[in-house]
Formats: structure tokens, sequence, C-alpha cells
């Protein structure tokens, strides 16, 4: 689990540094929900230290699962698709396909240890969702060059997976947790 939080850590802090041609452009009023998959890793990397410590945040915890469920799938689709569009990717579309795919996996790896209620998930909900408003009603969204023309469409797409993100969330976790009391 120390390996985890190190590479975590690691990709979290490239994940910023990767976001910062368009957080420099970014109004600041909407900074916090730009840089969606590194904070997603960093959502992670907190519960991971908190987990080393041997202690539960559920918040985090909420906030872990579904954002890396959904910015990891969410990366993974658009990279394909950029693939299926342009023909090809380059070495970076690959290696986001990988890391992002590694993302939710270890969401969904790591979800026996979480202690999420339906008051932790509501928040996670909110946070996804109000994310969506962000990038596809203020255009915050990530830029894909090939994908521009297809952008209402992948609104759409990104809402969905957001709703189907936390219902998954809640049967894996949330319902686990109130059968056990």
């Amino acid at each position: 689990m120390v390996f985890l939080f190190i590479v975590n850590f690691l990709g979290t802090i490239y994940g910023y540094v990767w976001y910062g041609g368009q957080l420099s452009q970014t109004p600041m009023q909407f900074l916090l929900f730009v840089p969606d998959s590194p904070t997603a890793s960093l959502f992670f990397t907190i519960f991971l230290y908190f987990n080393l410590r041997g202690k539960q945040v559920p918040l985090i915890e909420a906030l872990a699962f579904t954002s890396l469920v959904k910015y990891g799938v969410w990366a993974v689709v658009m990279n394909l698709l950029t693939l299926y569009i342009n023909g090809d990717l380059s070495w970076q579309g690959y290696m986001l396909i990988a890391s992002h795919g590694a993302m939710a996996i270890q969401a969904f790896l790591y979800a026996p240890l979480y202690q999420i209620k339906l008051k932790h998930l509501a928040i996670a909900a909110v946070w996804l969702l109000h994310n969506e408003i962000i990038d596809y009603v203020y255009g915050m969204m990530p830029i894909y060059g090939s994908l521009t023309d297809y952008q209402d469409h992948i609104g759409y797409f990104t809402f969905w997976l957001s709703v189907m993100t936390i219902f998954t969330v809640y049967m894996v976790s949330v319902k686990k947790n109130i059968r056990e009391l």
C-alpha cells in the first residue's frame, strides 16, 4: 500500500503539471474543478494516507471512489474515441489509457475498505454533477483537439457516466454498508 501511495502521489503531481497550460487560462473560480483526474488521484492518495494510519475518512473515500471511476473510464473512452476518429494515438494517449484504466481498477480493488454512507455519496454526487456544469456549461472541460466537434455529445455521455458511477458506488459500497448494520 505504501508503494501505491507513492505512485498515486507522483501521478497526482504529474497530472497537475499536465493541466498547467489549461489552469493558467482558467478563471480563479473554476480552478478547483478543472484538473479532474489529478484531483481524483489526490482523493485516493489521501484515502491511502489515512488508511495506512488506520483511520477511515468516508467522505474522502466517496470522493475517491466516484472520481476515480468516472475520470478513469472517461479518459479511456476519450482516448479510444480519439484513436477511432484519427486512426492513430500518440504514446501519451496510450499512457493515459493505461494510467486512467488503472485508476478505475484501483477504486474497485479498495472498495471493501471503504465505509461510505449515503450522506458521503450524496456529497460526492454533488461534486461530480457540479463539475459537469463547470465543464460543459462554462466550457472548462479538457480539450481533445479532434473531439471538439463532439463536445455536446461528450457532455451528454459524461453526465450519464456520472449518474452510472454514482449508482455503481451506491451498489458496491453504500448498499453493502447498509446491509452490514
